[in-house]
C-alpha cells in the first residue's frame, strides 16, 4: 500500500535517508523545512501554524525529526535551544492535526539518553531506569509533549534513538577520522556502553512499526547487542587496518571537548539498552553485532 508521508525537520542525515527509502518504495514524500531546496521540500518556521498544516492532515504518516544538535557546548543558550527546538516543533505539529485528518501515525524522535548512566542495568522500554539531568530532562519534556492528544485514533510513537551508524553521517565519520589521527583508542575508562544501531535497521524498524497497527508508545531503536567504547573503538581500528589508537583520559577529553565546542556526555556516558518491543513484535535485525555493521560501513566507504 503506497503512502503519504510527511517528513519534519527531513534535511538531516537520518531524514535524507527516510526520504529515499519512502520514496524508492513509491511513497509520495514531503519535507517540511525551513529553507526549501526541493519541489517537495515545504516551508516551515517549526513553531508557527501556516499553509503547511494542510500538508500534514493530508498524509497518512507524520514523522518528526526536528531539533538542534547535541554536539554542541552545553551553554544556557545553547540549553535553551535544545530544549525548545524539540518542544516548539512538536507542540505546534500536534496543533496543526485536525479532527478530520487523514493522519494515521505519528512517530517522533526522542532519545535513548533518555535512560541514566548504566554499567550493569539494561534498559528496555518497560524497566528502563530514566534518570534527572540536562539531557535527560530534555527528553523526558519532549516525550511528554509529544503524548498530548491531538486527534481520536492517531497512533503515536516516540523513537528512543541510539547512536545511528551510517556511512556519510551519525558518528562513523568523527570516529573514523579520530582513528586515522591515531587517537583511536578507548575514550575514558573504555567500559561505558555503546548502544548504536545500523541506519539500514533504522529504516527497517520503521517500515517495522508502521506495519504493526498495534503498536503505541516508546520504543528502543537500537541494536540488540550493545558494545563497550573500548571493543568499539578496537573494532573500528580492526576494521580500519589502524594498528594502534592513544587512550583519552576524561581529563584529555574535557580539553578536547573545550576545544571541539562539544561535550564529554557525548562519549563518556554508558547507555546500555535494548530494544524489547521490537524482538518481541518479531522484528528481525540485519546487523546485530558491532563488527559487523562497522565492516560493512567501512568497507564501502574506502
Amino acid at each position: 500500500m503506497k503512502h503519504t508521508i510527511t517528513i519534519a525537520g527531513g534535511t538531516g542525515f537520518i531524514g535524507q535517508a527516510l526520504e529515499k527509502h519512502f520514496t524508492d518504495k513509491g511513497h509520495i514524500v514531503f519535507i517540511l523545512t525551513r529553507n526549501p531546496k526541493a519541489s517537495n521540500h515545504i516551508h516551515w518556521d517549526a513553531k508557527s501554524l501556516g499553509a503547511w498544516s494542510d500538508t500534514v492532515n493530508q498524509s497518512d504518516l507524520l514523522i518528526n525529526l526536528t531539533g538542534k544538535s547535541v554536539d554542541c557546548r552545553y551553554t544556557k543558550k545553547n540549553k535553551q535551544i535544545i530544549l525548545e527546538s524539540r518542544i516548539q516543533s512538536t507542540q505546534v505539529l500536534n496543533e496543526a492535526i485536525s479532527k478530520d485528518s487523514q493522519l494515521k501515525l505519528f512517530i517522533n524522535a526522542s532519545s535513548a539518553t533518555i535512560y541514566t548512566h548504566s554499567l550493569d542495568h539494561l534498559n528496555t522500554e518497560d524497566n528502563g531506569v530514566i534518570g534527572n539531568d540536562f539531557s535527560m530532562n530534555v527528553v523526558k519534556a519532549w516525550e511528554q509533549c509529544f503524548y498530548k492528544p491531538c486527534k481520536k485514533d492517531l497512533r503515536k510513537i516516540a523513537l528512543r534513538m541510539s547512536i545511528v551508524l551510517g556511512r556519510k553521517g551519525g558518528a562513523i565519520p568523527k570516529l573514523k577520522s579520530i582513528c586515522a589521527l591515531g587517537l583511536g583508542g578507548h575514550q575514558g575508562s573504555g567500559k561505558q556502553w555503546i548502544s548504536w544501531i545500523h541506519i539500514d535497521d533504522v529504516l527497517q524498524a520503521m517500515d517495522h512499526i508502521i506495519g504493526q497497527k498495534h503498536l503505541n508508545g516508546s520504543i528502543n531503536i537500537t541494536a540488540p547487542m550493545p558494545i563497550t567504547n573500548k571493543a568499539f573503538m578496537g573494532a573500528m581500528r580492526k576494521v580500519l587496518r589502524i594498528p594502534f589508537g592513544l587512550n583519552q583520559s576524561k581529563y584529555l577529553l574535557e580539553i578536547a571537548a573545550f576545544l571541539l565546542r562539544t561535550e564529554t556526555e557525548l562519549l563518556l556516558k554508558s547507555r546500555y539498552v535494548y530494544p524489547d518491543i521490537l524482538l518481541n513484535t518479531g522484528f528481525k535485525f540485519k546487523y546485530k553485532n558491532a563488527h559487523q555493521a562497522l565492516k560493512n560501513l567501512m568497507s564501502q566507504n574506502h
